[in-house]
């Protein structure tokens, strides 16, 4: 990935777990004598609140029963295969499982207090979204890299504002009607092939579609509040239909098919706009940029029009208010 790859997709998931993040080492299968036992790397005070225990190598949850008031668990990075033994921490409101070798979403029927369960569980083994029915107060959810094929059993949801669902094997966007909370939608890196079921959603901000199999911008009408689109590696060859989404103001449509800049000039505050590994060709089109007055960066290297020796110069004369072209600042 290019520098300006990385630059994008960082952007892309300011608030969210990237899809690509690397594992740590250790992560995988150790020997039986390497893992570690919860009790043995935990000081038990009945009066703690936070308990952080990240790269343990810790292989099972267990002996917490005294930590009555905790309220915020972290497990990221180590051996648990199971979700368990948690019944008790009734008080809990975060939990982060991210990166064991869980399968399975079970036993937190309880933990009915959860606000924001991070990655759970992200880089696991879930094939399926389930047993999450009693976690009605929840309101960010992530399940990033993991073997999912359907969305599914997230009605319950109502206050839900964030859902990550990135880097899995979904191949459509369904059953989120209810999630009517939802600002922040994550769905990249899966099989999705067309834009549907979105209509629903009418609070969503941020809308997040990159690597899926996309050929078509549409079905986006009723999100009339996104402000963030990211649809980047996919196989989209026009701009067309965000004739009713006017408060975008980040639009990524890097590395598709789309050979002409178009139907965004009601865009009135458009900031950035990444277009870079596509197939523009026309100075014409470019030019038309100099209606979205306060458009600040655009991303346009390897297009064709790219080539041109006066590429950054005919750039900035088309839209003299630029602060950064690519992954350069404008002098």
């Amino acid at each position: 990935m290019s520098a300006n790859g990385e630059q994008q997709e960082q952007l892309a998931r300011a608030d969210s777990p990237t899809v690509d993040e690397e594992r740590p080492p250790g992560a995988g299968e150790v020997a039986e004598h390497e893992i570690v036992k919860m009790e043995d790397v935990i000081t038990i005070d009945p009066e703690t609140t936070e308990v952080d225990l990240n790269h343990g190598r810790i292989g099972k949850i267990e002996n917490l029963e005294p930590l009555t008031k905790l309220e915020r668990l972290y497990l990221r990075w180590n051996l648990i295969k199971k979700i368990e033994n948690l019944d008790h921490l009734t008080s809990l409101l975060e939990i982060e499982l991210y990166d064991n070798q869980i399968t399975e979403l079970e036993n937190l029927d309880n933990l009915v207090n959860l606000e924001y369960v991070k990655t759970l569980v992200h880089f696991n083994r879930l094939h399926q979204i389930k047993n999450l029915s009693a976690l009605t107060n929840l309101r960010k959810l992530f399940l990033c890299a993991n073997r999912i094929s359907l969305i599914e059993n997230l009605d319950h949801f109502t206050s839900l504002t964030m859902l990550e669902l990135g880097d899995n094997k979904i191949r459509k966007i369904e059953n989120l009607d209810n999630l009517a909370s939802l600002t922040h939608l994550y769905l990249g890196k899966n099989k999705i092939t067309k834009i549907e079921n979105l209509d629903k959603l009418v609070k969503l901000e941020c809308l997040s579609l990159q690597c899926n199999r996309l050929t078509k911008i549409e079905n986006l009408d009723q999100l009339v509040n996104l402000t963030e689109l990211y649809l980047s590696e996919n196989g989209i060859e026009t701009i067309e239909n965000l004739d009713q989404n006017k408060q975008i103001e980040t639009l990524d449509l890097a590395k598709n098919r789309v050979k002409r800049i178009e139907n965004i000039e009601h865009l009135e505050v458009l900031e950035e706009l990444w277009m870079n590994d596509n197939g523009v060709s026309e100075w014409s089109c470019v030019d038309k940029l100099a209606n979205n007055k306060k458009l600040a960066t655009v991303y346009l290297e390897r297009n064709p029009v790219a080539s041109d020796v006066n590429y950054r110069r005919k750039l900035k004369l088309a839209v003299p208010w630029l602060q950064k072209i690519d992954a350069t600042l404008c002098r």
